[in-house]
């Protein structure tokens, strides 16, 4: 009879034993399958970033291509505008007409604040305003002609 107890005691220590290993594998194995999934979910990733980079580099050859293409034409343009004419300077605004437009409006504004009668006060500021602006951009326009004719 004093085995009996002895052999139940040994048999749940036993079982526990083999139930506690299987255990111990079920950890390891989920342990690897993480590993394993973070891994796939790493190299995925990759994929992603290096057809990206490959579409960039595609996009970075074309727009090479198209600007060395718009280069060539564009030197064509100018060895055959070289041989029929001189380039022409731009012509735009000249300082006069762009201080008389906005001393005009400088002008007008300032006119308008400072007068009661707001409308009156605006055109007699704008007024002001571009003759002072144009008077004063057409001393800019003779300084800039001055250092021209020093200059050739």
């Amino acid at each position: 009879m004093n085995k009996l107890p002895i052999s139940i005691v040994s048999a749940a220590i036993f079982m526990a034993s083999c139930n506690s290993s299987a255990n111990k594998e079920a950890a390891l194995l989920k342990e690897k399958q993480v590993a394993i999934d973070s891994m796939k979910h790493v190299m995925e990733k990759k994929a992603i970033v290096d057809s990206m980079n490959t579409v960039m580099a595609n996009r970075e050859a074309e727009k090479k291509a198209e600007e060395t293409k718009v280069a060539e034409e564009r030197s064509e343009q100018a060895v055959a505008s070289s041989t029929t004419a001189p380039a022409a300077r731009k012509k735009g605004w000249n300082h006069t007409a762009k201080g008389a437009v906005v001393g005009a409006g400088t002008g007008a504004i300032t006119g308008a604040i400072v007068n009661k009668k707001r409308g009156e006060g605006a055109l007699i500021g704008s007024l002001i305003g571009a003759g002072v602006g144009a008077g004063t951009g057409a001393i800019v326009d003779n300084s800039q002609k001055k250092k021209r004719r020093n200059n050739n």
